[in-house]
C-alpha cells in the first residue's frame, strides 16, 4: 500500500513543543521510521502559526513560518536518501522511483499574509504548495467555524477572494478545513485552483463545526475537490479517544455523499493532544485503519483511492 497524508503538524511540534529531536528520531506521531513502515508516499508537513504568545501576532507568524520552511530545508539535507522535497507532481513521482518520503510543505493559518499578497509569492518560491486560509481567528481571508449559526455564515472579504484566486494562479492547494460554511461557500465559487479540505470530517456522523456537512461535502466532490480524514477523537465521535470504528464510519459516509474519488487521509498527527486512547497513535500504525474499511467491506480498489490515488489526483495540479 501506498499512503498520502494531507495534514500532519510535525514540524510544529518538533520545532515549538517538543524543541528537541529530528525527522528520523523523534516523540512525535510521525518520523522517517514510521512514515517507511507505513508506506508513506507523501507526506504533507504544516507550517502552522501559533499566535497564542507571539507578540507581533501575523507578522511574527510569517517570520515563523519562513524559519519553519528552513528547518524543514535542513532537516532533508540530514536524511537525503530518506526523504525529499517535493514541489509538483513530476518530483513525487521522481522521488517515488528513488523509492524517497516527498515532503510537501502546507501554511496553516492564512492570516499570516495580512493582507500582502506578495507574501504569496514568497511562500510558493519557498516550496509552500497548499494554504489553509483559516484557523480558529477571523483573519484577513475571511472567517472561522463557530458554534455560532450567524457566525458561521460569513464568509470571504474582498482581499480573502483575491488571494484564493491567487493561490490557484500560482499553482497551489487552497484547503478550507477551519473554514466558516460561508467561507466555504465563497471559495467554491472563486477558486482557480484545486481545493480541499485537507483534515475534516463528516458533520452527520459527529455534528461538530469543523466538520462538513452533507451539501458541503457533495458540493466540494462536485468541484473535484476531496476531504482528508481527521483521526482527532473530537471530530469523529469521542472527546477523549479516537477510535478505528468512528474512522471507518466518517469514510463510508465520505463515499455515500461524495463518491469513491472523496476521501483521503488527513490524519491530523501532531497537531492535537488530550486523546486518553488511540488505536492509531503512529504513523506506522495505518495499517489498522486498512484492516478494518476491508473488514467492513472496502475494496483493494477503493482503499487505493483513500490512501493514494484521490490526493495524488489533487497534487497534479500543483
Amino acid at each position: 500500500m501506498k499512503l498520502i497524508d494531507m495534514h500532519c503538524d510535525t514540524i510544529w511540534k518538533l520545532m515549538d513543543l517538543d524543541k528537541k529531536g529530528d525527522l528520523k528520531d523523534n516523540l512525535c506521531a510521525v518520523s522517517i521510521p514510521g512514515m517507511k513502515k507505513a508506506g508513506t508516499a507523501v507526506q504533507l508537513f504544516a507550517c502552522f502559526a501559533y499566535l497564542q504568545g507571539m507578540e507581533g501576532g501575523y507578522d511574527e507568524g510569517y517570520r515563523h513560518v519562513l524559519e519553519m520552511i528552513r528547518f524543514m530545508d535542513s532537516e532533508i539535507e540530514k536524511f537525503p536518501e530518506d526523504v525529499a522535497h517535493a514541489y509538483s507532481y513530476e518530483d513525487i513521482l521522481e522521488n517515488e522511483r528513488k523509492k524517497k518520503v516527498s515532503a510537501v510543505l502546507t501554511v496553516e493559518e492564512g492570516g499570516i499574509l495580512n493582507g500582502e499578497m506578495e507574501r504569496l509569492d514568497v511562500l510558493r518560491k519557498k516550496g509552500i504548495r497548499l494554504v489553509t486560509i483559516l484557523w480558529n481567528n477571523e483573519n484577513c481571508f475571511g472567517y472561522p467555524v463557530s458554534k455560532d449559526k450567524d457566525a458561521m455564515m460569513k464568509g470571504l472579504k474582498p482581499f480573502g477572494v483575491e488571494a484564493v484566486k491567487r493561490i490557484g494562479e500560482l499553482k497551489m492547494i487552497t484547503d478550507v478545513s477551519h473554514s466558516s460554511d460561508g467561507v466555504f461557500s465563497d471559495v467554491l465559487e472563486c477558486a482557480k485552483g484545486p481545493v480541499v479540505a485537507s483534515h475534516s470530517n463528516c458533520r452527520e456522523i459527529c455534528p461538530h463545526p469543523r466538520n462538513l456537512s452533507d451539501s458541503m461535502i457533495r458540493k466540494l466532490a462536485e468541484k473535484g475537490g476531496a476531504a482528508g480524514l481527521n483521526f482527532y477523537g473530537a471530530f469523529l465521535g469521542t472527546r477523549d479517544a479516537s477510535y478505528v470504528e468512528e474512522m471507518t464510519a466518517h469514510v463510508f459516509h465520505m463515499i455515500k455523499c461524495g463518491g469513491e474519488g472523496f476521501p483521503m487521509i488527513g490524519s491530523d498527527f501532531d497537531g492535537f493532544s488530550g486523546m486518553g486512547h488511540m488505536d492509531i497513535p503512529k504513523a506506522e500504525n495505518m495499517d489498522r485503519l486498512w484492516e478494518a474499511l476491508k473488514k467492513k467491506g472496502a475494496t483493494e480498489t477503493i482503499l487505493d483511492k483513500i490512501w493514494y490515488r484521490n490526493a495524488l489526483g489533487i497534487l497534479k495540479e500543483i
